[in-house]
């Protein structure tokens, strides 16, 4: 316990309210190397723990050994794509709660509603975003905003 001086009196603290909350877990799908260590590096100093799988079939193994509060999900993968992992992610009771969000270079209207049927929490395209909107959002989705 921590005791301090408060105005001539004394206080006593419980040191749990010193204690950080625990870290959020993300799991990032993505196939692109060099992609990847760019945000494996911002997710890193914001704080988040970060797994890394670069295709899907190691997507849902991760997903259930992992446990992540957050998946960031390729669409085009090698082996399994990203919406067969997001309809397996939904249709699996241990994962099924996990938040979502589509990290892709598809820009068409019907792979966005494709993903939203699918039930992804978010749908960004690459070209469309900078990292601090991907930041933005994975904040939102997990209530740290």
């Amino acid at each position: 316990m921590l005791v301090s001086a408060y105005l001539g009196s004394i206080r006593v603290m419980d040191d749990t309210a010193f204690t950080k909350s625990p870290m959020k877990k993300i799991l990032f799908v993505e196939d692109d190397d060099g992609l990847a260590e760019v945000y494996l590096t911002r997710l890193d100093a914001e704080g988040f723990e970060v797994k890394r799988v670069p295709n899907g079939e190691d997507a849902l193994a991760t997903a259930l050994a992992f446990k992540p509060d957050l998946i960031l999900l390729d669409a085009m993968m090698p082996q399994v794509n990203g919406f067969d992992v997001l309809d397996i992610i939904r249709n699996t009771p241990e994962t099924t709660n996990i938040k979502v969000i589509m990290l892709t270079a598809l820009s068409q209207e019907s792979d966005r509603k494709r993903a939203v049927d699918l039930g992804a929490d978010d749908y960004l395209v690459k070209s469309q975003v900078v990292i601090a909107d991907v930041i933005e959002k994975i904040k939102h989705h997990l209530g740290l905003q």
